[in-house]
């Protein structure tokens, strides 16, 4: 299992533990909710999916669970996943790096500064 002290989790693996955050989902479920968080722009084709799932599995991040949104209306063949309290960690580890990485950004003026920042300095 790895640590949160590990290498950070791949750009696909946080957009699933960003899109299991609020609630239990199914693999096109991720799918969707990747799609949607990302405005389209992230369209996570079923191989980089299941394969990323499977290492999220093996690093306890995430687990199968049996709940179902409405058995009578759902595919009892669909796997549904669960955010487990490593994989939270994990993704709030990944996106204190990435909050570092843009704020140095910002300090090299690779980026502006956010919205509320330049409202402030006029």
């Amino acid at each position: 299992m790895r640590t949160v002290h590990a290498a950070p989790v791949t750009p696909a693996e946080f957009h699933i533990l960003l899109a299991l955050v609020d609630c239990d989902r199914h693999g096109y479920g991720v799918m969707q909710q990747v799609s949607a968080d990302s405005g389209g722009g992230v369209q996570l084709g079923p191989g980089t999916l299941y394969g990323a799932i499977k290492r999220l599995l093996d690093y306890g991040f995430v687990r199968e669970v049996e709940s179902r949104v409405d058995p009578d209306l759902d595919d009892a063949r669909r796997k549904y996943y669960r955010l487990t309290p490593s994989g939270r960690a994990a993704a709030m580890a990944e996106a204190g790096r990435l909050a570092d990485l843009v704020k140095l950004a910002r300090a090299r003026q690779l980026i502006g500064a956010p919205a509320g920042a330049r409202e402030r300095q006029s």
